[in-house]
């Protein structure tokens, strides 16, 4: 097995090979502006460093957000195109559970990242490998009585600690984190989904309303 694993979904472009048994591998910038930019000169760093070419990849991870439409879109395109272009299967892994198995969190905890407009996407774990609700996106303040009193990790718990007084790093999601989860959970059998974006709301960039339409006289 050698998972090429990558995550555009947070300001992080991360990317990482896993062997089946460990991380061999891995990559991570903080840009939120620059993902199409870095994503592929991240994927050819860690093949270099592993001394490996891309026709041994056997498996695709690609993290499926909840995120920004624009960024989480050129991890999800690069997956497909990667796993097409190789004829490997391409995995999907919600962004959140790589963060939340990444903590080092006891019992329950949140899982919080940056959703921009004063919101973040989050969710609640029983531990860092059991997720309990669907990914949301919400305002801080009206989910404060559901994750009041608990630990949180994530870029959006540190941004608002009033809502989370418990806020804990890591910040941004490792593609070495999802590489691992994918890898534990594929040598105990299970199915993992494929690589759907968790979009959870509008883009940010809209058609603008009552725009002049301009036809040849």
């Amino acid at each position: 097995m050698l998972l090429l694993a990558l995550d555009t979904a947070t300001p992080a472009v991360t990317v990482a090979l896993h062997d089946g048994a460990a991380v061999i591998a891995s990559s991570s910038q903080v840009d939120a502006r620059q993902h199409g930019e870095l994503l592929l000169p991240a994927v050819d760093r860690v093949l270099a460093e592993a001394g490996l070419k891309l026709d041994a990849v056997t498996g695709i991870v690609a993290g499926t957000g909840p995120g920004p439409y624009t960024g989480l879109r050129v991890g999800l395109m690069t997956a497909d195109t990667l796993g097409l272009a190789l004829g490997v299967p391409v995995y999907g892994v919600c962004t959140l559970d790589g963060l939340a198995y990444a903590a080092d969190v006891s019992g329950p905890f949140v899982v919080a990242t940056d959703a921009r407009r004063k919101e973040v996407y989050w969710a609640r774990y029983a531990d860092s490998r059991t997720r309990v609700t669907d990914p949301a996106v919400d305002r801080p303040a009206d989910i404060a009585d559901e994750v009041g009193g608990l630990p949180a990790v994530g870029a959006g718990a540190l941004l608002y600690p009033d809502t989370f007084p418990q806020a804990h790093e890591p910040e941004h999601v490792s593609a070495a984190a999802l590489a691992s989860l994918a890898a534990e959970r594929l040598a105990a059998g299970e199915e993992l989904p494929a690589p759907r974006p968790l979009y959870l709301r509008r883009p940010d960039a809209q058609v603008p309303k009552n725009y002049k339409v301009v036809t040849p006289k």
